[in-house]
């Protein structure tokens, strides 16, 4: 049975009609905003703090995952007083070994499931998925959506997938995938917001990075508005992942000016945003290093994922 919400389910045919032209230009202005040194900083360790660093390929082995997870616990080793990135993010199949990898760092391990990347299975299976990385110790689950039934209208086989996988992950915080770069419009992406906050997603997150484009600035900020209109109607918070594209201190710094100005500074932490991301982490380093000594490192000087 899907899980049941306390708040009434609107009709996803009737959901608000995004401004294409007005949504673009907004976006745009952010990536104009000055930063000062002060700030830059803070948001450089804000930006670390929210990332999720992810490997998600046919060839991930367990020494490769342990790799990722030790990178994890030792980014502060170039620059003692660091925060930890928030989660590694793997396959099912490899949750268990970043589980016993990453210990009592504090560091979530986020999985993948549902058929990930295409989603292209039964919901049999795609619970299975589920209950595997739960069982194995995942506290977050990255699921995708059926971008199929999406783009065909089927919103109610859309919400209630969501919801059954909700209430199989437990206890874990689910972050479900739009996969926007499939969804073709600003409407069909505001629509697949809705449907996946009402349904239960503790997270939306753009893209599983395997499709182009990934994450956007404006497709992230229909996501942010929807998350906004939501909080004003329900009282929750649901947090935003931007995935896949992002791989600039640059470009991260605006995407948190973007959430602080949309939803303001409640949001400003890896309790509800974060970066799905595998070489930013690297980026923010280089930057953080130049902050503190006026040089730049190579980057080699950093471990490559």
């Amino acid at each position: 049975m899907p899980l049941t919400t306390h708040h009434p389910i609107p009709d996803f045919r009737l959901t608000p009609r995004v401004d294409k032209v007005g949504v673009e230009e907004r976006a745009q202005r952010f990536q104009t905003r000055s930063i000062k040194n002060e700030a830059k900083l803070q948001g450089l360790k804000m930006t670390l703090s929210m990332i999720d660093l992810t490997t998600l390929e046919g060839q991930d082995t367990p020494g490769k995952v342990r790799q990722l997870c030790y990178k994890a616990q030792h980014l502060h080793d170039a620059l003692p007083g660091l925060p930890t990135v928030a989660a590694v993010c793997v396959y099912p199949s490899m949750v268990d070994v970043a589980k016993k990898s990453l210990g009592k760092s504090g560091i979530k391990v986020a999985s993948v499931a549902t058929a990930f990347p295409s989603g292209q299975s039964s919901q049999e299976i795609k619970l299975a998925d589920t209950k595997m990385a739960v069982d194995a110790g995942a506290d977050e689950i990255d699921m995708v959506i059926s971008r199929g039934k999406m783009l065909a209208g089927d919103y109610n086989f859309v919400f209630d997938e969501i919801a059954a996988i909700k209430e199989a992950c437990g206890k874990a915080r689910l972050k479900v995938i739009l996969e926007t770069g499939e969804l073709s419009t600003y409407d069909t992406v505001r629509r697949a917001s809705d449907i996946a906050m009402y349904a239960g997603a503790d997270f939306i997150k753009t893209s599983t990075g395997k499709i182009q484009p990934a994450a956007t600035l404006p497709i992230t900020l229909v996501m942010l508005q929807a998350i906004r209109d939501y909080h004003k109607k329900t009282g929750q918070m649901v947090g935003m992942k931007p995935a896949g594209g992002i791989s600039t201190s640059k470009l991260a710094l605006h995407y948190l000016i973007m959430v602080k100005e949309t939803l303001g500074d409640d949001w400003l932490t890896n309790e509800w945003f974060r970066f799905g991301a595998s070489s930013l982490a690297n980026d923010v380093l280089m930057q953080l290093m130049k902050q503190e000594t006026g040089f730049y490192q190579s980057s080699d000087y950093f471990s490559i994922d």
